[in-house]
């Protein structure tokens, strides 16, 4: 049989719960039979001293021991009147005394049963002004508790009992016999409702990683929508949560999988469309390979270009292996040279391209991929900027980090989308469509450079109307 975790968990709680109970129900034993003890001698003692005073007003009136040596019923009497917890119960029969044979010997009620009288002989005894044995052993225990007899002053005398090791007496026997008997019962008791709290917590423990089991066997088969429910907020609840999260990351990679896919397909498709027309209608004869049809073509093999291009550097960028040679730069530096490169472009469609940096502010920084992000964010704007329109880019300090702000005017996008705007493929089809001849790569690549060099990029509404880009990078020598 294969032990489940069920199983193991209960055996876990129910062996200690046992050990417990085992050992409490040892210890409770032990320290009654100490306790017990105790007790007894400490009535003995009490009848110890009720006897020294018996004894002291008998020698008061007889001047002596000479009755208590010569008649030993007394000294049993006398014994039994200080020790009243030993006398042995009242007969249980309902013989008349008329009625009983004449050989059954019956020890009168006050006299102290011939076996405990037996057993008081061994442990109790008087001695005389000197110390020498009047009644007893001859030899005083050496760890007897001895009480002095005075009388007018004077000692007359001793009186000793030697304390009880063991429990000899059928009754006390019996009682503790009594009790462990009781203390077995409730271990038993205790062991029962144990077993089944021990159940009922395993199972109730164990069900939450069921659940997360049947469902993560469920998640391997591919379906991504499984859930599971939190019940606690304990650290299982917190394990079903993190599973759900977990679930929901790979459902949302699978769609943003199966997104990418279908929209790589269509970018690589449209131009190889357009490119396997044109040349066929060359060749079938339909069109002429006159200048205008091969720029066309030229056109859309260098868009086709820059789109494998662009792919191959995010490719890059996700495993790790886009080199970065950093040194210090100067971020104004940099980006006066992307500003002056494309400078004459924005000047073709009439847009005004205002620029404002410290020439101070220095960064830790790879130049030619700070040169790629400004550049990509340049192109950016002059693409989906109305002719007319303008750029402005503010370079300025905020404590550590250096802030870049592109702000360009209409059109814009909604508040909704500026945070897709840096997911791969993602274009706002009303304004920003494939007519203007990007793939969607741009942003994506910047968001991986920024963020290569320890930075952020954001999406805001512009003032202008268009929309706000902000690189934030760490100056150099900052913590």
């Amino acid at each position: 049989m294969k032990l489940t975790i069920t199983h193991k968990l209960f055996f876990a709680i129910f062996l200690a719960a046992s050990l417990a109970v085992i050992s409490s129900t040892l210890i409770m034993q032990w320290n009654l039979n100490r306790g017990f003890l105790r007790l007894i001698n400490g009535m003995e003692k009490s009848g110890v001293s009720r006897l020294a005073s018996l004894l002291i007003n008998q020698y008061n009136v007889e001047s002596g021991w000479a009755l208590i040596l010569r008649d030993q019923m007394k000294w049993r009497q006398m014994v039994d009147s200080s020790f009243p917890e030993l006398k042995p119960p009242p007969p249980t029969d309902r013989i008349h005394p008329a009625d009983r044979p004449e050989n059954s010997a019956q020890p009168p009620p006050d006299v102290l049963p011939p076996h405990l009288a037996q057993q008081f002989s061994h442990r109790l005894f008087l001695l005389d002004a000197t110390k020498n044995t009047l009644i007893g052993p001859d030899t005083v225990p050496a760890d007897a508790d001895i009480i002095p007899l005075h009388h007018q002053g004077i000692v007359i005398g001793y009186l000793g009992i030697r304390p009880q090791r063991t429990l000899d007496s059928l009754l006390h026997k019996g009682f503790l016999h009594e009790q462990r008997y009781a203390f077995v019962i409730i271990a038993t008791v205790v062991l029962l409702l144990s077993a089944g709290l021990a159940l009922l917590l395993a199972t109730r423990l164990v069900r939450p990683l069921k659940n997360i089991t049947e469902a993560t066997h469920v998640l391997a088969q591919g379906n991504y929508s499984v859930r599971v429910p939190v019940d606690s907020h304990d650290e299982l609840g917190r394990l079903a949560a993190d599973f759900n999260a977990l679930a929901l990351a790979m459902e949302q990679n699978e769609r943003a999988r199966r997104r990418w896919v279908a929209d790589i397909s269509h970018e690589l498709r449209t131009p190889l469309t357009f490119l396997r027309s044109q040349v066929e209608a060359i060749l079938d004869g339909v069109r002429q390979p006159t200048t205008e049809s091969v720029k066309a073509i030229h056109n859309e093999i260098m868009r086709f270009t820059r789109l494998v291009d662009d792919l191959y550097q995010l490719s890059l960028s996700d495993v790790g292996a886009q080199t970065y040679r950093k040194d210090e730069v100067t971020v104004s530096e940099v980006l006066h040279q992307a500003v002056s490169i494309i400078s004459p472009e924005f000047s073709t469609r009439d847009i005004a391209l205002q620029y404002e940096a410290t020439d101070t502010i220095t960064v830790f920084g790879d130049p030619e991929r700070l040169r790629q992000l400004f550049g990509n964010l340049l192109d950016n704007s002059l693409k989906y900027t109305d002719s007319g329109g303008e750029l402005n880019i503010k370079v300025w300090k905020d404590g550590g980090r250096v802030i870049i702000d592109f702000q360009d005017s209409t059109p814009g996008v909604a508040a909704a989308e500026l945070e897709k705007l840096f997911e791969r493929l993602y274009r706002v089809e009303s304004s920003r469509s494939r007519a203007t001849g990007g793939a969607g790569l741009g942003l994506a690549i910047c968001r991986n450079i920024a963020e290569a060099h320890e930075g952020s990029i954001i999406a805001k509404t512009s003032p202008l109307g268009g929309v706000w880009i902000r690189v934030e990078l760490p100056c150099y020598g900052s913590a």
